[in-house]
């Protein structure tokens, strides 16, 4: 008879620093195999479309019971569902709440678990922490969009919003672009900006610097990154973007018209945006999905889903873009669960090799089968 215990390893977020989830050229060296995978078409996400970002819950404005969760900023639970194909041939699921309020109670606003499952039997593979793979692979997906869209001599950054993402989004376009030597960052808080810059600049060797608007964070920059959480969507002007620019679009921006028509516009993966603008447009609401203004474009159809590139392609060589030439580069970046699972599977491995984490066990027999 075949073995029929059943255990699964668990990493805790110190053990997973000690793995090395901090490391973010590895991160990054992660992200471009993910996408050369995705871009032969090996991956699935959720739902139908199997470009689903994932399946949410959404709390009510007038809840029903009386300790039902009312409507909030940022407030949700999402699971990411994917299976990731080549190398890893592995199923997982990035599971998170989320909610502002947690910062008044000194936690990170969303909370996450990452689960790794064998795709053939549904047995979990190792179960861990998830803000950092999430925080991580985020940033790292930007600083892939620099090594393939960004001037490869580019030298000054811009950095809208000092959160955890933008640290995360700035160590990766060190990575992306070898020769950075300066980044602005500009935050509604200044303070913010100014302890960010400071942390920043020890930790990467470059020049980081507080701006007091965000006309001069991105004025000339050869990259800019833009991951703001909350309800005030930074604004930009097309004259303020340098030709050749590469713009990282983590989070919404208001951006004008005539830079998003005469730009290149290239995708984490547009499919699964599309799949949130329907999702939205067939339950008749009000809610904006991600990149709005795009979507309003597509809608009146001076762009086309078409005319959006897909960064697998490019990763996979099917598609050119040129990098620092006369046209604006923008990355719009939603996120997707295999990246998480990639990045989390690199660390386990890793952990497996420095005897980190513990084994847990499901059972030595099934109960019923």
């Amino acid at each position: 008879m075949a073995d029929q215990k059943v255990e699964f390893h668990y990493l805790n977020q110190p053990e997973m620093i000690k793995a090395g989830v901090m490391n973010m050229t590895d991160c990054v060296d992660v992200m471009e195999k993910t996408f050369s995978i995705m871009g032969r078409g090996d991956y699935i996400l959720g739902g139908p479309s199997h470009n689903h970002h994932g399946m949410m819950i959404q709390f009510p404005k007038d809840p029903k019971g009386p300790k039902m969760p009312v409507e909030g900023p940022d407030r949700r639970f999402m699971a990411c569902v994917s299976y990731l194909g080549g190398d890893y041939h592995l199923c997982g699921t990035k599971w998170y709440g989320s909610n502002s309020d947690n910062l008044k109670k000194n936690l990170p606003r969303s909370i996450h678990l990452i689960i790794i499952n064998d795709p053939e039997t549904g047995v979990p593979i190792a179960m861990m922490e998830g803000n950092l793979i999430s925080a991580m692979r985020t940033g790292a997906v930007v600083g892939l969009g620099a090594r393939y869209l960004a001037s490869p001599e580019g030298q000054m950054a811009g950095i809208i919003a000092a959160g955890p993402i933008s640290r995360t989004c700035l160590m990766a376009l060190a990575v992306g672009l070898p020769q950075l030597k300066e980044a602005r960052v500009y935050d509604l808080d200044y303070k913010k900006a100014l302890l960010f810059s400071k942390e920043m600049s020890q930790e990467l060797d470059i020049d980081v610097h507080p701006v007091a608007n965000i006309q001069d964070a991105v004025r000339d920059c050869d990259a800019v990154s833009t991951a703001a959480s909350g309800k005030t969507i930074p604004k930009f002007d097309k004259n303020w973007f340098k030709d050749g620019a590469y713009i990282a679009l983590s989070s919404n921006a208001d951006l004008p018209d005539e830079l998003w028509l005469n730009s290149t516009l290239v995708a984490d993966n547009w499919k699964m945006h599309i799949d949130w603008r329907e999702e939205i447009n067939s339950k008749n609401h009000s809610k904006i999905p991600i990149h709005g203004k795009l979507h309003g474009l597509i809608k009146s159809r001076k762009i086309s889903d078409e005319d959006i590139s897909e960064m697998g392609d490019i990763v996979t060589k099917k598609k050119n873009v040129i990098r620092g030439g006369g046209s604006v580069n923008i990355f719009l970046t939603g996120g997707m669960g295999i990246e998480d699972i990639s990045w989390a599977y690199e660390i386990y491995k890793k952990a497996i090799k420095k005897s980190l984490g513990n084994s847990l066990k499901l059972w030595d027999t099934p109960y019923l089968y």
